[in-house]
């Protein structure tokens, strides 16, 4: 499991966010050299790296390996719990309806992402699953994150995919 190089400070959550990013975005890119839509995922529980997994889908033929459900999967494993209150999730792309409810049924306390997904985001762009108010459980969520960067490796994979054409999501 990667970890922070020796005791690290960091001088504002904006630059711990940035840092963590980093390694999903390190995940995304073994997703897409494997042929995978490059989305990386990162789990820290109490501050502490437990789980980084990047997009399975086709290796797998499984629709459900996304990188959010396997971090959460093998995060729940490490904590010897399924309640993960303590944790925040790190993942390149706004989580879709699946990955959100998991985050909403694993009590996943923070969830911070990069590019935004206005055909299947559900942390703001087609519906806000993660914050909705009829649920019993609603992390603290930050979008955004290295945007331009984790966008950048989503279209650039479609674009070699589809001859030139772009497009965000899974």
């Amino acid at each position: 499991m990667p970890r922070a190089p020796g005791p690290v400070t960091f001088a504002s959550r904006d630059d711990e966010d940035d840092y963590w990013m980093g390694l999903a975005i390190d995940e995304a890119k073994r997703a897409a050299a494997a042929g995978e839509v490059p989305v990386g995922a990162m789990l820290l529980v109490s501050g502490a790296p437990v789980a980084k997994a990047h997009n399975t889908m086709v290796a797998s033929k499984d629709a459900t390996q996304h990188a959010e459900m396997r971090a959460l999967k093998a995060g729940a494993y490490a904590a010897g719990d399924t309640r993960l209150a303590q944790a925040t999730l790190y993942v390149t792309l706004e989580p879709c309806a699946m990955c959100a409810g998991a985050i909403v049924l694993s009590r996943v306390g923070r969830v911070v992402f990069g590019a935004w997904d206005d055909k299947a985001g559900m942390a703001g762009s087609v519906h806000d699953l993660l914050r909705n108010p009829r649920l019993n459980h609603r992390p603290e969520v930050r979008g955004g994150v290295r945007e331009k960067e984790c966008a950048m490796l989503l279209s650039g994979f479609f674009a070699g995919r589809r001859g030139g054409e772009t497009s965000d999501g899974r």
